[in-house]
């Protein structure tokens, strides 16, 4: 009977909310399970989710909630560290409506903007008038002002421009008890701050005026001092700035719905400085004194968070750590004289200097350092570290002997982190290999908590000097302020919300910082599971909870010069379910099973990884390297068990049987496919009928191949396997008959694996290879989680190739998607199977084989410009350093754009995708065409990407492989 009855008051809220809201009102699993967590060690179950288009909305929402008694908590980009962004009660997500910019006024320097907008729109918008918003934090392209506002965000420029609070101006709130508030600086005529109904007004003046003492003595004096409610600002020689205290309460004092922010001028142009030290100690005693200097940021990170590979690529100077040190100018050459001055002033203490100017070599160098929030969550070893102490702060004169005592605090506890961060502030990011899984180890992450705690005070810091206190924190602040400030917290937050209805839970009367973890919920023991996940231990949760929810995957666009590829989907639909961090939350609540609760079977998780292009962006691009391509492959596994599929996996996933069969009716089949017969047949086969069918060869490629070698006279250099890939052999031959031109052309001997789908008609029994059964990468079996065909014709695949692979030959693969499944689902599939592991390792692509094993050979000259795509499994599996360098020296210049094509495989050609198809599309590639003169060479060595050119465009994309060989003229 109390479930029944919590039911129908549930059913009763939500149609009640969807009575009152003009925005989305939402009960549904999927859409809690979205927002049960946000980037930290918390988790909470709400009980719906809003998504209010406006003031108004907001306001109808908490008058719902405060009748039925329910808690609401607002919720941004969910990106916190400390838990405030998740609740138990109703969830109002900012993200969908309240996301415009209200006005910008260039000559005020301030905006009006609605708690949704994304900072660096904001930061767009406001650069065409050469201004920006100060406060940056690494998750800029994705945190949202409310988020910032409820935090009090800082970021890497604090240095020059200060937190949030600096910024604010003026806010507009709603209480939970439904009083309209604007919130500015300055005392009304009754003394106490201006904006308030009367109560509020003179509640907060009776607080102010009863603790005059207390307020001017309880605070810190540092830059990052977030902690607590900031009501020294409300003392009257600060100007009664009641936004400012406001900033930072974190959502439990009102509920925002617009904020005038200040905004400040931009550098014209800028340059970077990386100072090289011998440890993290001298970096951090280096710190405060480039202060004086007057540099725009000074931040900090050591060589246990940089692997070898990203510090040789980035350019990193010698040293066991570094400080990053950006200087502003009128011009780049003041700019660069800056940072030149700056590193004589530091020559003393660095291992070595260097300074960028480059606008792409710098961003390259930040993503090392946005990064850090992500990367930092895995050891060198492999071993899991999350957040919890994420940014403490501390006078940043004191930033060395602190981080000297953090680091023996360290071990004193036995763990383990990797510090970086705003060290010209004094603040410290730090992700801690706690153990949360087991009660031991989640009582030693209590009593390092509070150790950590007293040694930040005893260092005059502050708990907080970012993220805010949330759950995380805000259980220590009577070691911060002492009970009688933390008291007036209390009682501040009574005035204003006195049905504690607004983020109980966080920040006054907090939940213990160790309760509501979100690790609690997982299995206990591995799941059974096909792939290997040799990066988690084999099991599948922890893959899983590799997404920490830094949600780099909600990117909505990509900057000028950005190879990223993730995340197409959510870039095309702006839906959080289509990111890779809400598939991964999607996936967490499977396995916890109390939301999701179908487990495999679960709906909610396919219709989310429905959308999924499994481009394997998120591989590489992810921070954590969380790989959604591969759990979609699991997870339809599983889900289909012995169950129908749908018509496209059988069509799509068996395609290598269906080419084979095809090619000697090549043909007939051509002309068919352009018939109305065409229509009928993809409708049954659940393809999208916007597609048109692929041609099929007249000649797949193999039987040019052992045609050719009854009259070719094979070269005497180096031998290559060529993979006779499914897409090269019976849908683009052109490619593999370029790629043998180009190959020997550079002295090399490739050789065909001996094994062919179809006895080439006429061919003399010298040439006829052994009658074998055809190869295949298996990659359409994976791409629709037909785990166990996939897992047959890999080892068929190992057992001819082992031999022929052991000494040492290298297997080029010719189609990026092939070779990035040999390169790693045929290892995780056969994880059993040594000689797997050796074959991925011998893959090459096309260029990769020329630059190791041809290094001499001159390509031909081209001298043209290039424009097309790099393919989504080169960039997040194989990398393109040997296509960019066989490009150059062939004189073919430019970049190609980032982003996936979005036909993707099967993806694409499946019924209901086409128009997630096209927007992907739309994002990067088919803009940078159309913008490309006709001269330009359009390159695109996938299948899938020259498919979506050819019917997207009038421009016809070509493989590498082909530009080359026509610029070997007559052969």
């Amino acid at each position: 009977m109390a479930e029944r009855t919590e039911t129908t008051e549930q059913r009763d809220l939500v149609r009640e909310l969807t009575a009152a809201v003009r925005g989305e009102v939402s009960f549904a699993a999927a859409d809690r399970a979205l927002v049960t967590m946000d980037a930290s060690n918390y988790r909470r179950v709400p009980r719906a989710v809003v998504a209010p288009r406006d003031a108004d909305d907001v306001a109808a929402a908490l008058r719902v909630c405060r009748e039925h008694g329910v808690p609401v908590v607002p919720r941004g980009g969910g990106t916190s560290i400390a838990g405030q962004a998740t609740g138990v009660g109703v969830v109002l997500d900012f993200t969908r409506h309240l996301r415009r910019i209200v006005s910008l006024d260039p000559v005020a320097r301030t905006a009006v903007v609605q708690p949704g907008v994304v900072l660096d729109d904001l930061r767009t918008a406001a650069g065409a008038h050469g201004l920006t918003f100060g406060p940056d934090p690494s998750t800029h392209s994705r945190c949202t002002l409310g988020g910032m506002i409820g935090n009090n965000s800082c970021g890497a420029h604090s240095v020059a421009w200060g937190t949030t609070a600096d910024n604010v101006a003026e806010l507009a709130l709603l209480t939970y008890g439904g009083e309209r508030v604007r919130a500015g600086r300055g005392a009304a005529g009754g003394g106490g701050p201006a904006g308030l109904p009367p109560r509020l007004r003179d509640g907060v003046r009776a607080l102010v005026d009863g603790e005059l003492a207390l307020l001017r003595t309880g605070y810190p004096e540092l830059p990052r001092r977030i902690s607590g409610y900031a009501l020294d600002a409300l003392l009257p020689e600060r100007g009664a700035d009641l936004a400012r205290a406001l900033t930072g309460s974190e959502g439990t004092l009102g509920v925002l719905t617009e904020a005038t922010v200040r905004l400040v001028e931009a550098p014209k142009a800028r340059a970077l400085a990386v100072l090289g030290y011998p440890d993290e100690s001298a970096a951090a005693e280096a710190a405060h004194t480039l202060l004086p200097y007057g540099p725009l940021t000074v931040e900090g990170m050591a060589a246990d968070l940089v692997g070898g590979a990203v510090r040789g690529a980035a350019g990193l100077p010698d040293g066991g750590a570094w400080l990053f040190v950006e200087t502003g100018g009128e011009s780049r050459g003041a700019a660069v004289a800056g940072a030149e001055a700056l590193c004589r002033a530091a020559a003393d203490g660095t291992t070595g200097h260097t300074v960028v100017a480059d606008p792409a070599g710098q961003r390259a160098l930040w993503r090392v350092r946005e990064d850090a929030s992500g990367t930092a969550t895995r050891l060198p070893d492999g071993s899991e570290a999350w957040p919890g102490w994420e940014d403490c702060a501390v006078p940043p004169a004191r930033l060395g002997p602190y981080l000297r005592d953090f680091r023996a605090l360290l071990a004193q506890h036995g763990l383990r982190g990797t510090p970086y961060g705003h060290f010209g502030d004094g603040c410290i990011h730090v992700r801690i290999d706690f153990d949360l899984l087991t009660p031991p180890g989640i009582r030693r992450f209590r009593e390092f908590s509070y150790d950590l705690g007293e040694l930040v005070v005893s260092h005059g810091g502050s708990l907080s000097g970012e993220h805010g206190d949330g759950q995380a924190r805000a259980e220590l602040l009577p070691k911060m302020y002492g009970p009688a400030l933390v008291g007036l917290f209390e009682r501040f937050k009574d005035l204003w919300d006195p049905a504690a209805g607004l983020n109980p839970g966080m920040l006054v009367r907090p939940a213990r910082l160790d309760a509501n973890l979100r690790f609690a919920v997982l299995p206990r023991r591995p799941v059974p599971v096909e792939f290997g996940y040799p990066q988690d231990g084999g099991d599948f949760s922890a893959a899983v909870r590799r997404c920490v929810g830094v949600a780099k995957c909600r990117t909505a666009a990509t900057g000028p010069g950005s190879a990223d590829v993730m995340c197409p989907s959510f870039r095309a639909t702006g839906e959080e379910r289509h990111s890779t961090r809400g598939r991964a939350r999607l996936l967490h609540e499977m396995l916890a099973g109390e939301v999701v609760t179908d487990g495999w079977r679960s709906a909610e998780v396919r219709d989310a990884l429905d959308l999924c292009l499994s481009c394997k962006g998120c591989r590489s691009d992810c921070p954590v390297g969380v790989d959604m391509a591969t759990y979609k492959a699991e997870f339809l596994h599983h889900h289909y068990a012995g169950r129908p599929r749908p018509a496209a996996h059988h069509v799509l996933g068996r395609l290598p049987e269906w080419l084979r069969a095809a090619a000697p009716a090549a043909p007939v089949l051509n002309a068919l496919a352009r018939t109305p017969l065409a229509a009928v047949g993809k409708r049954l086969a659940g393809i999208t009928p916007e597609r048109p069918v692929p041609r099929l060869a007249t000649e797949p490629f193999t039987h040019w191949w052992w045609r050719r070698r009854e009259s070719a006279t094979a070269p005497a250099g180096p031998v290559v396997i060529l993979w006779p890939d499914t897409f090269t052999n019976f849908l683009s031959p052109e490619v593999g008959r370029a790629a043998v031109r180009v190959l020997e052309s550079a002295g090399l001997r490739p050789l065909l694996p001996p094994t062919t789908p179809l006895r080439p008609s006429g061919a003399s029994s010298r040439c006829r290879p052994p009658r074998r059964r055809a190869l295949c990468c298996g990659l359409t079996y994976v791409s629709t989680g037909q785990l166990d065909r996939a897992r047959t014709v890999m080892r068929r695949t190992v057992e001819v190739l082992a031999p022929l692979l052991a000494a040492g030959r290298p297997l080029v693969v010719l189609e990026p998607s092939c070779a990035a499944a040999l390169r790693t689902d045929l290892p995780e599939l056969l994880a059993d199977d040594p000689r797997a592991a050796r074959l991925a390792a011998s893959v090459r692509t096309f260029a990769q084989v020329l630059e190791e094993l041809a290094p001499d050979w001159r390509p031909p000259r081209l001298d043209r410009p290039v424009v097309g795509q790099t393919h989504c499994h080169q960039h997040a599996v194989l990398g393109d350093g040997a296509e960019r360098r066989l490009r150059e020296r062939a004189g073919l210049v430019g970049e190609l754009s980032g982003g996936c094509c979005g036909l993707a495989g099967n993806f694409g050609f499946e019924r209901g995708h086409y128009e997630v198809s096209v927007a992907c599309a739309e994002d990067q590639l088919l803009p940078a065409v159309r913008a490309s003169g006709a001269e330009a060479e359009v390159l695109a060595d996938g299948f899938s990407c020259r498919t979506q050119l050819g019917e997207l465009t009038d421009r016809r994309g070509r493989h590498l492989a082909e530009v080359l060989a026509e610029g070997l003229g007559e052969g």
